[in-house]
C-alpha cells in the first residue's frame, strides 16, 4: 500500500532549509523554470501568506503547494475530494522520489495506524486526507501532535453550494483548522470558480490577507472544434482510426447512448473502456484503472467520469452530446492536453442534443428547483446551443462567456480554421428588423424565422404574425438558413436576446450604424454550405509537427517516440503505476528533439528529476542511443 513503504526517507528540517523553490522543482519535478501563476502563489506560501490560486487545468495547481510543501519544516495536509485523485498524486511523488501518503477509506484500520505512526515518526512530508477524515477522533489526536506548516485545499470548489461538485465536509475545514494549537498557512486551489464561489471559498475558510491569483481560462494548445455529422458513429470511428496511438474521452450525455457507442466501437475492433452511474462500483474502477493505465486508449463515459480523472497524456475529448451548458463543456474538454501538449477538443452537435438537454433540465429528481434556477439553467442552455451553432471564433465565444477578453480570431479552432464565404446581408437584415418592429411584441427566434418565411404554422396564425408586410419576406430561404440569418445579428450586436426562461428578440441600439448606407452586414457562411444544410466544411488542420534535430524526418521522431512510449508502458506496468507517472508526453517528445545520450544531458530534458534519471535514465538513453546508430545519426 502507497504510504505504507518499511523503506522508508526521513526529511530532517535542515536538509530543505538549504534549498530553494527552483533546486526543489529541478531535482524532483524535472523544470527550470515555473509556469504563468505559480511562482506567485508559492513566494506568498512561503512567506506565510494564505492563497487563492484559481488556475485551469493543466496549468500546474499541484506544483503551488509541493514546492511550499518540501521547503516548510513540517507536515503539508493536502484535502483532496477523491481516492483517485488522492492515489494518483502520491504515485507521482513516489516516483518523483517524495514521499507521500493517503488517508481515506480504502485504508484497512491496521494501515490508517501504520501511516499515523510513520507521519508521527517523519516520513512524509505530505499527507493527503479526504475531508471527512478530519473530523475523526484518531486523526484530530495526531493532528494535535503533528507540526503542520501547510494545509492546501484542492478542488477548493466543492465549498460551495454554488459550485457544480459541492460536498458538505469541506464547508468544515475551517472547523479543523480552529481546532489546531497553532493555525498553518492556508492555500486553497480550484479550476472551476465563479465570482460567487470565490467569494464563498474565502468566507468559508476565512484565509487571512489571501493572496488572489485568477490566471485566465485560456489553454493555448487546446483545439477547439465543432462537427455536425449526420452519422456521429461513423464520424467518431473514423477519428480513432486517425488516432489509434492517442488516449481519449469520449462523453455522451445519457447511459444509454454511452452503451450504444461503446457497443458499436467494441464491434469495430476499438478496445475502448466504458463509465457511467448504471455499472457496478467494480466495473467503473475497473474502467478508470484500464483507462489510467493505457490498457484502453478511449473511454465512453457520461459526465459521472469527472473530476477525479488526473491522467496527463489526453490527446483528445469528444463530445458525443452537447452538455448542458459551458461550465460543464469547459471544464470536462479540459480533461485534453493537462500535459501542455497540442490536443483536440471536438464537439458533435445536431439540433436532437437541444431536445435532450431541455428533458434532461425539466426533469431533475428534485421537484422544488426555483425557478430562478430553472432559468438560469435554460439560459445556459441557450449559450450552449449558441456556441455550437456561432460562425465566431469559438475560442473567443468561450472566453468571453467567462468574462475574459480574446482576440477576434485564435486561427485555432474550427470556425478560425475553416473556409468561409462573406455574403451581404444587408438588405435581408432590414427585412428581419422590419418584421421584430411590426411584431409590436417580442417573440423567439422561432416565431420570427417562421414569420419571415411564410410558413402558415397554427403559432403564426394565433399569434397575428400572419398578417405583418413582412410576413413571407424571405421566403426565398429556407427557415434553417433565416435562423441563421438572426444568429449572425447576435453575434454582431445588431440583435439581442434575453436570458429568460423563454428567451425573446429585441432590436439593439448598434442598428441605427446602418442609417450609414457604406456600413454593410455580412454573413460568414461555411463555403459550399446549401440550403438543406449540408456542410462542407474543412476538416481541422494537422497539429503542429514535432521540433527534431538536424536530419531527423517527421517518420524518424514517430518512430522514436512510438519506441519510448513502448519502454514508458513497460516501466510503467514493472512499478505498477500508470505510463504517465513515469514521464509525460511532452518529456518524450523533448527526448526526441534533444536526443539525449548520456546522463548530463538526460537530466536537463524537461520533466527529468534527479530520482527519474537515477530509476529510468539508464534505460530511455540505452533505447535513444540504439536508435540514433540504427538510422547513424
Amino acid at each position: 500500500m502507497i504510504g505504507t513503504n518499511s523503506s522508508l526517507i526521513f526529511f530532517p528540517k535542515e536538509v530543505f532549509s538549504c534549498m530553494d523553490k527552483i533546486a526543489v522543482l529541478k531535482k524532483y519535478f524535472g523544470y527550470t523554470s515555473f509556469r504563468p501563476g505559480q511562482e506567485v502563489l508559492i513566494d506568498a506560501l512561503l512567506q506565510g501568506r494564505d492563497v487563492l490560486g484559481i488556475m485551469p487545468t493543466g496549468a500546474g495547481k499541484s506544483l503551488c503547494y509541493q514546492v511550499p510543501a518540501l521547503l516548510f519544516p513540517g507536515i503539508t495536509l493536502v484535502i483532496s475530494p477523491l481516492i483517485s485523485l488522492m492515489q494518483d498524486q502520491v504515485q507521482a511523488l513516489e516516483t518523483a522520489g517524495i514521499k507521500a501518503a493517503y488517508i481515506n477509506s480504502a485504508l484497512s484500520g491496521r494501515e490508517f495506524y501504520t501511516t499515523l505512526e510513520q507521519a508521527r515518526a517523519g516520513a512524509y512530508k505530505m499527507i493527503y486526507v479526504a475531508p471527512e477524515r478530519l473530523e475523526t477522533e484518531l486523526f484530530r489526536d495526531f493532528a494535535k501532535e503533528a507540526d503542520i506548516s501547510m494545509v492546501a485545499v484542492d478542488e477548493a470548489h466543492c465549498i460551495s453550494q454554488r459550485g457544480q461538485d459541492f460536498r458538505p465536509s469541506y464547508t468544515r475545514i475551517l472547523d479543523f483548522l480552529e481546532f489546531l494549537p497553532e493555525r498553518p498557512v492556508v492555500g486553497a486551489f480550484t479550476a472551476t470558480a465563479t465570482e460567487q464561489v470565490r467569494e464563498d471559498i474565502l468566507q468559508s475558510l476565512e484565509l487571512h490577507h489571501p493572496r488572489i491569483l485568477v490566471t485566465g481560462f485560456d489553454r493555448a494548445n487546446l483545439y477547439f472544434g465543432v462537427e455536425h455529422p449526420q452519422d456521429k458513429d461513423a464520424w467518431v470511428l473514423r477519428f480513432l482510426k486517425d488516432h489509434p496511438d492517442d488516449s481519449g474521452i469520449i462523453y455522451c450525455s445519457t447511459r444509454k447512448n454511452v452503451d450504444n457507442l461503446y457497443d458499436s466501437l467494441r464491434s469495430k475492433g476499438i478496445p475502448a473502456a466504458r463509465y457511467h452511474a448504471g455499472m457496478s462500483q467494480e466495473e467503473r474502477q475497473k474502467a478508470q484503472e484500464d483507462f489510467q493505465y493505457d490498457r484502453a486508449l478511449v473511454i465512453i463515459a457520461t459526465n459521472a467520469f469527472g473530476m477525479g480523472i488526473d491522467k496527463s497524456n489526453v490527446r483528445y475529448v469528444l463530445h458525443y452530446n452537447m452538455p448542458s451548458c459551458l461550465e460543464n463543456y469547459y471544464q470536462e474538454a479540459g480533461r485534453a492536453g493537462r500535459d501542455g501538449e497540442p490536443s483536440q477538443c471536438i464537439l458533435l452537435f445536431s439540433p436532437q442534443d437541444v431536445v435532450i438537454q431541455r428533458f434532461l433540465l425539466e426533469h431533475k429528481e428534485s421537484s422544488e428547483v426555483l425557478e430562478e434556477v430553472e432559468e438560469a439553467n435554460l439560459r445556459k442552455l441557450y449559450a450552449m446551443e449558441h456556441y455550437c451553432q456561432t460562425t465566431s471564433c469559438l475560442r473567443q465565444t468561450l472566453l468571453h462567456y467567462f468574462g475574459e477578453a480574446a482576440p477576434a480570431r485564435c486561427n485555432h479552432c474550427s470556425t478560425c480554421n475553416g473556409e468561409y464565404e462573406e455574403i451581404d446581408m444587408t438588405e435581408e437584415t432590414k427585412k428581419i428588423v422590419k418584421c421584430i418592429h411590426e411584431a409590436r411584441r417580442p417573440y423567439g427566434i422561432t416565431l420570427i424565422a417562421n414569420t419571415l418565411a411564410g410558413s402558415r404554422s397554427t403559432r403564426v396564425e394565433e399569434t397575428g404574425l400572419a398578417r405583418l408586410r413582412m410576413f413571407g419576406a424571405l421566403h426565398q430561404y429556407s427557415l434553417k438558413e433565416i435562423k441563421e440569418m438572426i444568429q449572425n445579428l447576435l453575434d454582431q450586436g445588431y440583435l439581442l436576446i434575453t436570458r429568460d426562461k423563454y428567451p425573446v428578440l429585441k432590436i439593439a441600439k448598434k442598428i441605427w450604424e446602418l442609417q450609414d448606407t457604406s456600413i454593410r452586414v455580412l454573413l460568414r457562411k461555411e463555403a459550399g454550405s446549401l440550403s438543406n444544410g449540408k456542410s462542407g466544411r474543412k476538416k481541422k488542420k494537422d497539429l503542429p509537427e514535432l521540433e527534431l534535430p538536424e536530419g531527423f524526418t517527421q517518420e524518424m521522431g514517430a518512430e522514436l517516440f512510438g519506441r519510448l512510449k513502448a519502454l514508458r508502458k513497460h516501466l510503467a506496468e514493472e512499478a505498477m503505476v500508470p505510463p504517465f507517472v513515469v514521464f509525460g508526453d511532452r518529456t518524450l517528445h523533448e527526448m526526441c528533439r534533444c536526443l539525449p545520450r548520456t546522463h548530463e544531458e538526460f537530466l536537463q530534458v524537461t520533466g527529468v528529476g534527479q530520482h527519474k534519471d537515477e530509476k529510468y535514465g539508464d534505460a530511455f538513453l540505452e533505447t535513444i542511443n540504439a536508435f540514433c546508430r540504427e538510422k547513424e545519426v
